[in-house]
């Protein structure tokens, strides 16, 4: 299997996780802090989780500009919503 094939078959696996459990839990903890609540200590541990796993993925999208860009902007609401809740706990 070729680098690139594996990367498709990788790329695949994270489209799919991500549009099936991560975009929908993080975009209710969005929805949270948007509110004004807090983040839940288990909340706060499976941002740090995804913010880890786009650290690991890191190279997988250097090597794959088509999926820089949003790549970006999911980084970008990931980074939205642990500002948002900071600011929450802040203000608690």
């Amino acid at each position: 299997m070729t680098d690139t094939s594996k990367d498709a078959g990788v790329i695949q696996v994270l489209v799919e996780r991500f549009e099936k459990h991560r975009l929908p839990i993080v975009l209710e903890l969005k929805e949270k802090v948007d509110s004004g609540e807090v983040l839940s200590d288990r909340e706060i541990d499976y941002l740090e989780q995804i913010f880890e796993d786009a650290q690991k993925n890191k190279a997988l999208v250097e090597r794959n500009p088509q999926w820089q860009k949003i790549s970006a902007r999911v980084v970008s609401l990931y980074r939205e919503v642990t500002e948002k809740a900071l600011e929450n706990e802040k203000n608690a």
